[in-house]
């Protein structure tokens, strides 16, 4: 876990105080093991341990046992620092949003990845914005998130695996939350660990059952 060894050191030399909050999930090799020597190591890290390969579940109770007042959502294989200040000084601003998204779609965005998840990212985000309303263009990867007034929505979030994210930032702006997204280079760190092809008819499942559940609760 280079990875957040770099993100400690990173956060160290911005001289604010900070933790992070390691969400192992289900992991078959010796991710455990690693994580455990991390937070022995570095007074900043804590470890949660699910049972369940669930990525959707992992962000939701890493969000919920954070302590700050505002939450960074990386992933171990896609993270950038310089998104986290540019979205801390935008969430800072007078009247700053609840939620500040980094965009792979935005104008100034550089997508690094293949073509055919590109091309799932811009579907995904042109479903969510016709068939659900959602304002930003999209939903999933590195965000900034306020987390007062958030904790209670990713309370009652149901849908984990791919679509939590998704749930918490519809729900957000469908309470009147304001959120919004700043463009960012994709350079992953790593290759996906679960095929594309794989997820995208989970994906549409749950998007609908999604639109069926919102659409019960009146929103």
């Amino acid at each position: 876990m280079s990875s957040v060894g770099e993100v400690a050191v990173g956060l160290r030399a911005r001289d604010q105080p900070f933790e992070i909050v390691v969400v192992e999930n289900g992991s078959t090799d010796a991710t455990a093991d690693v994580a455990r020597r991390l937070a022995s190591e570095q007074p900043e890290v804590r470890v949660l341990f699910l049972d369940v390969a669930d990525y959707g579940r992992a962000l939701r109770e890493g969000f919920l046992a954070a302590d700050g007042e505002v939450v960074a959502i990386f992933d171990v294989d896609y993270f950038d620092l310089d998104f986290l200040d540019r979205a801390l000084a935008v969430m800072n601003a007078p009247n700053g949003p609840a939620i500040v998204v980094a965009s792979k779609r935005g104008a100034d965005s550089v997508d690094t990845r293949p073509p055919l998840r590109r091309l799932v990212t811009s579907v995904f985000g042109l479903v969510l914005r016709k068939g659900f309303g959602l304002g930003v263009s999209d939903t999933h990867g590195m965000k900034l998130l306020r987390r007062q007034p958030l904790v209670e929505f990713a309370r009652i979030c149901r849908f984990g695996t791919d679509l939590f994210d998704t749930e918490l930032v519809l729900r957000a702006e469908r309470a009147g939350l304001r959120a919004v997204e700043i463009g960012v280079t994709v350079e992953e760190r790593r290759p996906s660990r679960s095929s594309i092809v794989r997820r995208i008819p989970r994906t549409i499942s749950g998007l609908v059952r999604l639109r069926v559940a919102l659409w019960r609760e009146g929103s």
